[in-house]
């Protein structure tokens, strides 16, 4: 299936739990409401989504002078990738992790933590950015970064109607109101719609991206390595400003670990050690 049906996929989908909120939350004026929101959102996410995000974690984009050794790494992929040199951002967060965004290759942003500049040594950083260009080549970004923003729109919407339905409720003309039990349910069930949604995309995207990355920089072990690092990461510097809508976007899950229990069954990420196993792989194989 190509990029671009399963974004438009992607954005039915979320379209129209948005709009089953809206029906829930206002009757049928909700539903005029709420579509015309999803039309905008649409529309928006597909232009400003970058902006978004990145705005979202206070990315900041840095020029060659700032940060040679970032910017000279980015711009060795891309020529190896094929791909126009994307803007380089620098997210201010101890939290090591990165990611790409932007709607095409053409208006691509890679964007790592000043934490993950910490830990990882050069060639695991050049693996770390081989991986988020390979989203980029791939045409990943634009799919992740809509579902961030669409899914970050639902969990608002879910949270409005539960706050409505339990201090007060909302009617229609046909009358009726908002039953409470069922505010609740809905508020906890469109999230999780949305999020196994963006799953269903993002677990097989990160095997891709991890094996175009590898490629791209020719050291899979280096790749390897920094995954081990950033898994071992991850669980113990939280992200403070970490979005849950946002989380498949980072090349490893920001929020939690995605290793063992009830976080393997819900992470947008698929296991590291699968990850880690596969690249070990490919560098026996080479």
């Amino acid at each position: 299936m190509t990029s671009q049906i399963k974004t438009m996929l992607l954005l039915a989908l979320l379209s129209g739990i948005i709009i089953v909120l809206g029906g829930m939350l206002g009757g049928r004026m909700g539903v005029i409401i709420a579509f015309g929101l999803a039309l905008v959102m649409n529309v928006g996410s597909y232009w400003y989504s970058d902006r978004i995000v990145l705005s979202m974690y206070h990315a900041r984009e840095v020029t060659p002078e700032e940060a040679p050794l970032l910017y000279d790494m980015v711009g060795q992929l891309a020529r190896n990738a094929g791909i126009p040199m994307p803007r380089v951002c620098v997210v201010p967060e101890e939290a090591p992790n990165a990611f790409a965004t932007g709607r095409d290759p053409e208006h691509a942003v890679v964007a790592v933590t000043d934490g993950i500049m910490r830990i990882l040594s050069p060639e695991e950083l050049r693996g770390v950015l081989a991986h988020e260009i390979g989203h980029v080549v791939n045409r990943d970004i634009l799919i992740q970064t809509i579902a961030g923003v669409m899914a970050s729109a639902i969990v608002t919407l879910a949270n409005i109607f539960q706050f409505t339905a339990i201090f007060g409720g909302n009617r229609d003309g046909e009358g009726g109101g908002v039953n409470p039990i069922a505010a609740i349910m809905m508020a906890m069930l469109a999230p999780m719609a949305a999020g196994l949604i963006q799953m269903a995309i993002s677990r097989s995207r990160e095997f891709l991206a991890d094996e175009t990355g590898a490629r791209l920089c020719g050291q899979p072990l280096a790749l390897s390595g920094a995954l081990e690092k950033l898994g071992m990461a991850s669980g113990q510097i939280p992200m403070r400003n970490g979005n849950p809508s946002t989380a498949e976007m980072f090349i490893v899950a920001p929020l939690f670990g995605s290793d063992g229990g009830i976080a393997k069954l819900f992470s947008t990420h698929p296991p590291l050690q699968e990850r880690i196993a596969r690249l070990r792989a490919m560098a026996a194989g080479l």
